[in-house]
């Protein structure tokens, strides 16, 4: 991407609907979108279940890994004329058992005027969001740290 997000238009929910392929193939639902946090739900569906019902491990991982791109877009969109947000590495623990539609809450770990400042001076600032994946009964099911980048665009 190499422009900033219109301020009026799609939301970044639609956007990410749009453009990223398997968003629409998990139908994820985003339910909120602010710089400060992102949810985004996995509905029930049986075509993604694992072994034991309940959602499979990869789709949590992309549910997960969805919600911190939404919250990076939501904080740092108005960067995209000058650098390109990438995820670098992650990390995922699964602590119970997850069944039913699964709800991912992402926030961000580092102020993003720090980032930005970081970018401002020349480098290319790295980034944690945490991820806290819970089923409907609101027990957390699994925890995801996803380390971003803003890569200054040449």
């Amino acid at each position: 991407m190499s422009e900033t997000l219109p301020a009026s238009g799609p939301s970044i929910g639609e956007m990410l609907s749009a453009t990223v392929p398997m968003v629409r193939t998990l139908n994820l639902e985003y339910e909120q979108i602010t710089a400060e946090r992102a949810v985004v739900l996995l509905p029930d569906q049986p075509a993604f279940h694992n072994h034991v019902g309940g959602p499979h491990a990869g789709a949590m991982f992309t549910l997960a890994e969805s919600a911190s791109g939404a919250i990076v877009l939501a904080a740092f969109g108005d960067q995209l004329s000058r650098a390109v947000p990438l995820a670098v590495r992650a990390e995922i623990a699964y602590s119970k058992l997850a069944m039913g539609p699964v709800t991912a809450t992402a926030e961000l770990g580092r102020p993003a005027a720090d980032v930005v400042a970081e970018l401002d001076a020349g480098t290319r600032p790295e980034f944690p969001v945490e991820v806290s994946i819970s089923r409907a009964d609101g027990a957390e099911t699994a925890r995801m740290s996803i380390v971003w980048t803003l890569r200054p665009n040449k």
